[in-house]
């Protein structure tokens, strides 16, 4: 058998590093992949960061390699940032141009040497398009467009006059939270606001879920709020992931309380802000138009409180002309009217008197009869009822000793019947019961030849082991 060949470990990366530099050598690949496992080093301005493929049904990872960044991509990666508004991270999507090197002490890698932002954003674009489609093909009964505009159940709600009890969605530690209640607190009509507070986190796209359970417990509160206001601060374009999903798309297109957003964003806006009643770009401007739409109402107060001010002092003064004219009608007819009617009132007062006396006299006799008659009926119902009192007592008696006699007689005749099929007696008549493991043996099937049985008698009990069984035909016990 031939001897291996036997070669040192430097040598073999030699090796390696001779092919790799042969095959790639000074080419250049631009590589669609997602960014996992980043770490930033500012001190030496480098990204250490893993590419990585996965498969489109199962999500599975099908390829991946380490990479780095620095000099010139580091610098790359900063204009990325700042064109598209997204934070280099782990789960982007990137079209980046790299090429192949190999180390012997840390292996092979790839560095990064440019980014293509317009793949980035052309990315978010298209799954947000897709959701956008995908929302107008499900959700036909609540959501359809104009033009270019999304017209939605939640949208086309109508805001109260005063938006003053509102449920909250927003981060509890986060500026722009503090931002809207500094803004709505402050404002400089003094209006007041009633506000619950649904704490949640509002950033990761997988944290979608958080917000629309907040929803459905604002609707499951069965509170009457007049507005639910979901905030979030500013950030990256990623940051906003979590309003372009499918799922909060959904609900707050046919949530039936008005949504108004103020998301800090600097673009587009989010699949949220289309589908809500009313969007913002910030917390703060979320709370400047509650501010506002309040100040129209009271505004509209004002002015209609201005004008019915002016329309009654214009028909104060027409009416008290009219009036002070009607006022000297009234009187000199009033003064005619008045002997007029005063002769009149003289002649009734003189009838009503003598027809009072009359009535007075005569119902003073019919009262008189009825008096008598209430002084004799009393005692003569009185006797009745005594009467049948006694009958009924009497009745009552009878039907009582008679009921008992014939219930003792029951009783009697099912105490009998109970002495006679009670089990001792039975037993004392010759009869046997055969227990098995502690339990009676209802059925000699169950009782097999060679275990223990006890057989109880009336006085005794009998232990005993079954020898055979025999079949019987029962005509033993037959009359």
């Amino acid at each position: 058998m031939p001897e291996p060949d036997i070669i040192r470990l430097s040598e073999l990366t030699t090796k390696i590093n001779q092919s790799i530099k042969t095959s790639f050598g000074d080419k250049i690949y631009w590589v669609i992949a997602d960014v996992t496992s980043h770490s930033y080093k500012p001190n030496v301005d480098r990204h250490y960061f893993i590419l990585a493929e996965k498969q489109n049904t199962t999500n599975t990872i099908i390829a991946k390699i380490d990479a780095v960044a620095w000099g010139p991509g580091s610098s790359r990666i900063r204009e990325f940032e700042k064109i598209t508004g997204q934070r280099f991270q782990n789960d982007i999507n990137v079209l980046i141009k790299v090429s192949v090197d190999y180390n012997p002490v840390y292996g092979i890698k790839v560095t990064l040497h440019d980014i293509n932002s317009n793949y980035t954003i052309g990315v978010l674009e298209q799954d947000k398009k897709a959701i956008l489609a995908r929302l107008l093909t499900t959700c036909a009964d609540f959501i359809s467009i104009s033009g270019e505009k999304y017209i939605t159940f939640n949208n086309q709600l109508k805001l109260s006059p005063v938006i003053q009890q509102i449920a909250l969605i927003a981060s509890a530690q986060s500026a722009g939270y503090e931002d809207f209640m500094h803004t709505l607190q402050n404002n400089n009509h003094q209006y007041k606001f009633i506000i619950d507070y649904y704490f949640t986190t509002v950033q990761g796209e997988g944290n979608a879920v958080f917000i629309k359970q907040k929803l459905i417990d604002i609707y499951q509160s069965k509170k009457k709020y007049d507005a639910i206001v979901i905030i979030r601060g500013g950030g990256a374009q990623t940051d906003f992931l979590i309003f372009e999903t499918y799922i909060l798309g959904q609900i707050v297109a046919k949530f039936p309380i008005p949504i108004i957003t103020g998301i800090g964003h600097q673009r587009n806006e989010t699949i949220v802000d289309l589908m809500a009643h009313t969007s913002t770009n910030a917390p703060t401007k979320a709370a400047e138009f509650i501010i506002e739409h309040n100040r129209t109402f009271e505004e509209k107060l004002l002015n209609a409180q201005n004008g019915i001010l002016i329309k009654s002092q214009q028909l104060f003064s027409t009416y008290f002309q009219l009036l002070a004219s009607l006022n000297s009608v009234v009187v000199n007819q009033s003064r005619t009217l008045i002997n007029f009617h005063k002769d009149a009132i003289n002649k009734a007062n003189h009838e009503t008197i003598n027809i009072s006396r009359t009535n007075l006299f005569t119902k003073h006799t019919i009262l008189n009869e009825l008096i008598h008659q209430i002084l004799l009926k009393p005692g003569i119902i009185i006797l009745n009822r005594q009467n049948d009192l006694k009958n009924f007592i009497s009745n009552f008696s009878n039907y009582n000793r008679i009921f008992f006699q014939t219930q003792n007689g029951f009783i009697t005749h099912y105490i009998s019947i109970i002495k006679i099929i009670s089990p001792v007696n039975i037993l004392k008549k010759g009869f046997a019961l055969v227990y098995q493991n502690g339990k009676i043996s209802r059925n000699a099937d169950s009782i097999a030849v060679g275990k223990d049985i006890t057989i109880l008698l009336a006085e005794t009990e009998i232990t005993a082991s079954v020898k055979s069984k025999i079949n019987s035909n029962g005509t033993e016990f037959k009359l």
